[in-house]
């Protein structure tokens, strides 16, 4: 499928989100668009799939001009949008969630399970998925729901297939296998758009790119053709000279100690110190026990065995309170359910961790929590049009400010960061590590769980590298490398 957007334009309540945006998709292509958080990538692509309504432009599908009204109307284009947070029902078995909206019925008007139960055996057996179409979704990992989502899309025969951030939670071999899908997809006709920030999977996969700024088209460039400070440049408007800021100083004393902390069926005899002015990186592949680590000693989960210690000194923490008495702060991983409140505003998600400081004789006081966070966003350099605003009216990046702000009001003396990037734009992440390096010089003891090897070599002063709840070996930076990471995060090493 050939698709042709050009001089799109869009605006909500007299705020212009796209000006002159556009897209040009070739027949069996992988396209990715690209774009800071807010860039408008999502807004052209909702255009796209029907969501929204094109105000202004042209929209083409092989050479004839298009108007969508509906989302219907999309996939009668036979246009498929798989979202990042993806849209089935865990409590739906596959089959009912492949053709939920689609039912096969009889003449009798029953709906026939043992004939979509065959169909959509064979569209999962083409992906490689040979699993009992008929089990719960909750009951399969991630990875395979990702897959049932093409799945629903080779239902409607799509002929092309838009994909938002699709390897965000998967591990490294869920994505290989994801890659090697897409590619099969591609030389049988189908066509992709492929959304992410990750610049070395777009680099590996895509044919062509279409990088948007500022709600904008700014240019189309042939993979081969071009470089990843190019393309950097042309989503942020400058160069990005130092992609991992550092800063170097030589560490202080301990302040956070862990010594054989075990949890059964989750991590064993786990043991590590943190200094004060260090960044200690967390590597290792999905399920490998990190973020398991990282809950236990937030106090968020209970661990069986084991010791934690601060400042020399053993502590008892047996939730999230008493673990920020103790000065942890915890940026978790999944911002949307457990960092935010989404529906809260601004400031009252910043402010939430600290609420008893902007309280006098058990009364809030309004002007005390404007003051500081406006403090907070002006440092965090946070686009929002004001505090009142609510969070997920912001982007991604803006969002994830929102968490670190929360937690640096607190004044921790340890912060865990779990994957404090994910879902990120590279001028967002720069400035994310320019607040790490920040804390860094303020003596804070950081700890850093990334999935992304470039970033905990790039930033992290040491690496722990864990596998199947074993912490494997702890790297210097100077020591490390990905494929000595990979060798002990894959169970290899000595």
């Amino acid at each position: 499928m050939e698709v042709i957007m050009k001089g799109i334009n869009k605006s909500f309540s007299g705020v212009q989100v796209l000006k002159g945006a556009g897209i040009h998709v070739k027949e069996k292509e992988i396209h990715a668009l690209m774009g800071e958080n807010g860039a408008g990538k999502s807004t052209l692509m909702k255009i796209l799939s029907g969501v929204y309504t094109k105000q202004e432009g042209l929209i083409e599908i092989n050479g004839q001009e298009q108007h969508f009204h509906s989302i219907k109307d999309s996939e009668n284009k036979k246009i498929a949008f798989i979202h990042q947070e993806l849209n089935v029902l865990n409590e739906m078995s596959i089959v009912e969630n492949m053709f939920l909206g689609k039912e096969i019925k009889k003449k009798l008007g029953l709906v026939n399970n043992k004939e979509m139960t065959k169909i959509a055996k064979e569209k999962l057996h083409l992906l490689g998925l040979d699993v009992d179409p008929t089990i719960l979704v909750k009951d399969i990992s991630v990875g395979k729901r990702q897959l049932v989502e093409i799945a629903k899309a080779l239902l409607m025969d799509a002929e092309l297939i838009i994909m938002d951030e699709p390897t965000a939670a998967l591990t490294d071999k869920e994505i290989d296998l994801l890659f090697e899908i897409i590619r099969n997809l591609k030389n049988k006709g189908v066509s992709f758009i492929y959304i992410s920030h990750r610049m070395e999977e777009i680099f590996h996969l895509c044919d062509t790119i279409t990088v948007m700024r500022d709600g904008s088209f700014v240019g189309q460039k042939d993979t081969k053709d071009t470089s990843f400070d190019e393309i950097v440049s042309m989503m942020v408007g400058y160069s990005l000279d130092d992609r991992f800021p550092r800063v170097e100083i030589d560490p202080g004393n301990i302040v956070l100690s862990v010594k054989d902390l075990n949890l059964n069926g989750k991590f064993k005899d786990v043991s590590f110190d943190v200094r004060e002015g260090e960044i200690l990186g967390f590597s290792g592949l999905m399920g490998s026990g990190r973020t398991d680590v990282m809950h236990a000693i937030f106090g968020s989960i209970p661990f069986d065995s084991g010791t934690i210690s601060i400042n020399q000194k053993k502590v008892q923490i047996n939730s999230p309170i008493q673990a920020k008495k103790n000065g942890i702060g915890f940026i978790t991983e999944d911002r949307k359910n457990e960092g935010l409140i989404l529906s809260f505003s601004v400031a009252e998600n910043t402010i939430l961790p600290s609420l008893k400081n902007f309280t006098e004789k058990k009364l809030i006081k309004e002007s005390k929590i404007t003051g500081k966070v406006a403090e907070y966003i002006k440092k965090l350099n946070v686009r929002t049009p004001n505090q009142t605003i609510e969070t997920n009216k912001l982007s991604g990046g803006n969002q994830q400010k929102i968490v670190i702000a929360k937690w640096l009001m607190t004044d921790p003396k340890i912060l865990i960061l779990d994957e404090p990037t994910r879902g990120v734009d590279v001028g967002a992440k720069k400035e994310i590590y320019e607040i790490i390096n920040h804390l860094k010089k303020q003596g804070v003891a950081i700890i850093v769980v990334s999935s992304e090897l470039p970033e905990v070599l790039g930033i992290c002063d040491r690496i722990a590298v864990m596998h199947e709840g074993v912490l494997k070996k702890i790297f210097t930076r100077l020591d490390a490398t990905q494929e000595k990471i990979m060798e002990y995060a894959t169970g290899g090493g000595k």
